[in-house]
């Protein structure tokens, strides 16, 4: 396992609701308040830890311009860590 994957697992452990927000948008995408009330998160602390995520590359908003309804879901280097965090 290369030194960038093991700091981004070290991230994402670092806080079961990151892992809960990347496990929970997986397959599908999602907007901030669907993901607030599937990990049971509030909208704030949901919206920091997507912030997080995104700037981690782990995430990526798919309509980033838009004011309400953003769209979230895994990266390519977001499915690989999933995928790790799976075993």
């Amino acid at each position: 396992m290369n030194k960038k994957i093991v700091e981004l697992l070290s991230f994402i452990k670092s806080s079961k609701y990151r892992e809960k927000i990347i496990v929970f948008i997986a397959d599908e995408t999602k907007i901030p308040s669907e993901i607030a009330k599937g990990i049971r998160l509030s909208y704030t602390h949901t919206s920091k830890h997507l912030n997080a995520l995104k700037k981690k590359k782990i995430v990526t908003c798919l309509n980033e311009n838009a004011k309400r309804g953003r769209l979230y879901q895994l990266t390519k280097l977001g499915k690989e860590i999933l995928a790790i965090l799976k075993k």
